[in-house]
């Protein structure tokens, strides 16, 4: 096979954060319809990311958060987007890269993506794979204030099995 000096999966990579960035576009403008709801896993010590030194002593490395209910100032730029999410009662602004996010999707149309990062090694682009683990429990709080843990799952399991 001849060397890729067109760079295809970098395109690739940049195509699929770009479904990323539009979709908290949508979010931005209209909010989160019907039953939609956003994970977003990113790297925390990627360059640009500002989180709390409190965040970043839970999630050293992998935080996923989740757009669901509570959220505010949703803001995204080119390369980036910031968010204000509330953990145990405290509301943190998040700002994050989009080089940063190694994982995107919402369960509720079984859409997910997972990014090639340096260590991760080779990732089929597009792919729909499980982009949590054990480090990473997303919070958030319901409508009455209280704390909840998302559960971060394969989506395969939900896929409907070809006849």
């Amino acid at each position: 096979m001849s060397e890729d000096m067109m760079d295809y999966q970098s395109m690739v990579e940049r195509a699929m954060k770009n479904v990323v960035r539009d979709a908290l576009s949508k979010v931005g403008e209209d909010g989160l319809p019907g039953e939609h709801h956003l994970y977003i896993t990113f790297k925390t010590q990627e360059h640009g990311v500002e989180i709390t030194d409190r965040l970043i002593s839970q999630y050293p490395e992998e935080m996923t958060i989740v757009l669901q209910y509570q959220f505010w100032g949703l803001k995204i730029s080119e390369d980036a987007f910031e968010i204000t999410l509330s953990f145990s009662g405290t509301n943190e602004r998040l700002y994050i890269p989009f080089d940063a996010v190694v994982g995107f999707a919402d369960p509720s149309v079984n859409f997910g993506l997972q990014f090639k990062t340096a260590e991760a090694g080779e990732i089929k682009p597009g792919a729909m794979q499980d982009i949590g683990d054990a480090d990473t429990q997303p919070l958030t709080e319901d409508r009455e204030g209280n704390q909840i843990t998302g559960e971060v799952v394969a989506l395969d399991a939900f896929r409907k099995k070809k006849t």
